[in-house]
């Protein structure tokens, strides 16, 4: 790909675009990117490029003689190519990442033309000019910063320019969507962690959170966009789990993680009823047998073992993380642990029923975590009945994996059977 850049100020564009991914790929030989002097093409020696416009008014126009000259020179220095030459203009069409695929796609050689003053004599416009690109509704002291935006946005679209394929593709606009959000070390900044399925390693369950993310955040802040959007199947579906999750409870204050007091009792004895109610609900045999209580919780107190998540002064989830061995881990058949070391084990996590789906349960396990490693712990186990979609999405989310099955003492006339999971901290 060349692209000229007709200006009459070279050096500056040249400094902004000889760096960087487009200054290694001219290296390589994969773009060709030139600025071109439009003064030295003046027919008088004080190089004039502009003159006062017929009819009067303000400033100066560009004349078409210099342009014309500059134009005819830089096409036979490029030969005979599929090219394309663009006044950059704010009467132009606003400029978007399709026109950047199709100048992409569809040519080898691009004219970028920077106007100055007040304009362009016309007449290089009818007879010189294949189409007109504007940045927005504004208007630019000259041409020089459009050409940039420009060439960097076909530039990176050409093969070879970025690593991979995929550099572009999954950005802002592709496909007519905004790009998802993104995040790097570390884990937790300023109170804010990184997305725990981010975290997870689980590939189609990433792919689907970025999917979901780019709607959403088209649906926000593009509407315009949002309006033109053209949704795959799969689309709809995540669309519609979306609208479900906007419906929730937002979390917007601060939620934090105390030990929990006999003062609380009540109200964690709620979460336990509210959790019985929804596995009974979704057929699944867990906590249906009285089991956890008020004693638990005064058995959790006593070993300092018992912590609530509290959400704008209410209770809003609860779990035990105790630092003892489980003998039903000692049995563990169909897999092993990672992990032979001191580990910390999760018991009775759940959060209130108004709380699902807000992401509460995530923080939960966050918070259980970061109390796993101020006691110098790098493993963390749970387990689950087998049935329990919901807390198992929730452990793969947050990045434990299955390790096998154990079995528990709950009652007569109940499932024993538990799958176990682990995390090692980093």
């Amino acid at each position: 790909m060349r692209i000229d850049i007709m200006t009459l100020f070279p050096e500056a564009v040249a400094a902004s675009l000889k760096i960087s991914i487009l200054g290694r790929a001219e290296k390589k030989g994969i773009l060709d990117i030139r600025c071109v002097q439009i003064r030295d093409y003046t027919e008088n020696r004080q190089q004039q490029v502009d003159d006062y416009p017929y009819g009067g008014g303000w400033g100066c126009v560009m004349m078409a003689q210099p342009l014309k000259s500059c134009l005819d020179a830089v096409c036979a220095d490029a030969g005979e190519r599929a090219r394309r030459v663009i006044y950059l203009t704010p009467q132009g069409r606003t400029f978007d990442q399709a026109a950047a695929r199709r100048l992409a796609a569809d040519y080898d050689h691009l004219v970028l033309v920077c106007g100055h003053y007040e304009g362009v004599d016309e007449r290089f416009i009818e007879e010189c000019v294949d189409e007109e690109i504007s940045l927005g509704d504004f208007v630019l002291t000259g041409g020089e910063l459009a050409a940039m935006a420009v060439t960097d946005a076909v530039c990176r679209l050409v093969p070879g320019v970025l690593s991979d394929e995929e550099c572009f593709t999954g950005e802002s606009h592709w496909e007519g969507l905004l790009e998802y959000p993104q995040y790097t070390r570390p884990d937790v900044w300023e109170g804010r962690a990184v997305p725990e399925v981010l975290r997870g390693g689980n590939d189609a369950e990433i792919r689907r959170w970025r999917r979901k993310r780019m709607l959403e955040r088209t649906m926000e802040k593009r509407p315009d966009l949002w309006e033109r959007r053209s949704l795959s199947e799969e689309d709809e579906t995540l669309l519609t789990e979306l609208m479900k999750e906007r419906s929730r409870m937002k979390l917007t204050e601060p939620v934090e993680c105390r030990a929990v007091t006999e003062a609380d009792i009540p109200d964690v004895e709620l979460l336990f009823r509210q959790s019985s109610n929804y596995l009974k609900k979704h057929r699944v045999d867990q906590w249906q047998n009285g089991y956890p209580n008020a004693d638990t919780v005064r058995g959790d107190i006593e070993r300092g073992e018992g912590f609530v998540m509290m959400y704008g002064g209410r209770t809003a989830g609860y779990f035990c993380l105790s630092a003892r061995p489980e003998k039903a881990y000692d049995t563990l058949t169909d897999g092993k642990w990672r992990s032979d070391g001191p580990y910390a084990v999760i018991h009775r996590s759940c959060v209130g029923a108004e709380y699902r789906g807000t992401g509460m349960s995530d923080r939960l396990i966050l918070a259980a975590e970061e109390l796993a490693r101020a006691m110098g712990i790098a493993s963390v186990r749970v387990d689950t009945h087998r049935r329990n979609g919901a807390m198992k999405k929730l452990l793969s989310r947050c990045g434990y994996q299955f390790r096998g099955n154990v079995l528990y003492s709950v009652g007569e006339g109940h499932d024993p059977r538990r799958q176990a999971f682990e995390k090692i901290l980093k």
